[in-house]
């Protein structure tokens, strides 16, 4: 993807959620199927040295949205969070690493035809945070778009 593209999505999820700032947040990569979005554990660590569920939770809900908003492609949309869920399987001891898949063409298609004709619409996206090769995390989100 346009490392402008990601940079520019960086920097508005900076300028209009202040905690990405805080917590180190950076648009790793996008290539078209997957987002990899991050964080340093040392602003992010709880009592044990490990990454906060806190943090993690927010990290992997902000990973779902700035999917939305590059699938979305509508600079004007608002994108909330209705619905999630989270499943910590295992400790993260290092840099938080998020990852997104882009949705399939199918729900993705019938997300942007409702969004065009209604200005609402909803999809279900997942996050995995990944640790030396392990699914440490899951999530799982129900984001709604709207004009």
């Amino acid at each position: 993807m346009n490392d402008t593209l990601l940079r520019d999505t960086e920097r508005f999820l900076h300028e209009q959620i202040p905690l990405t700032q805080a917590v180190g947040v950076k648009l790793e990569s996008y290539d078209g199927a997957q987002l990899v979005v991050t964080a340093p554990l040392e602003p992010n660590h709880n009592h044990l040295g490990t990454a906060f569920g806190g943090s993690l939770s927010a990290l992997t809900t902000l990973t779902g949205y700035a999917m939305l908003w590059l699938q979305l492609g509508d600079r004007h949309a608002h994108i909330v969070i209705r619905e999630s869920s989270i499943r910590y399987k295992r400790p993260v001891r290092g840099t938080l690493r998020a990852v997104c898949a882009r949705p399939d063409d199918t729900s993705l298609e019938a997300f942007k035809t409702t969004f065009q004709s209604t200005g609402k619409a909803h999809l279900k996206l997942q996050v995995q945070v990944v640790h030396a090769d392990q699914v440490c995390v899951i999530f799982e989100g129900d984001f709604v778009a709207l004009r």
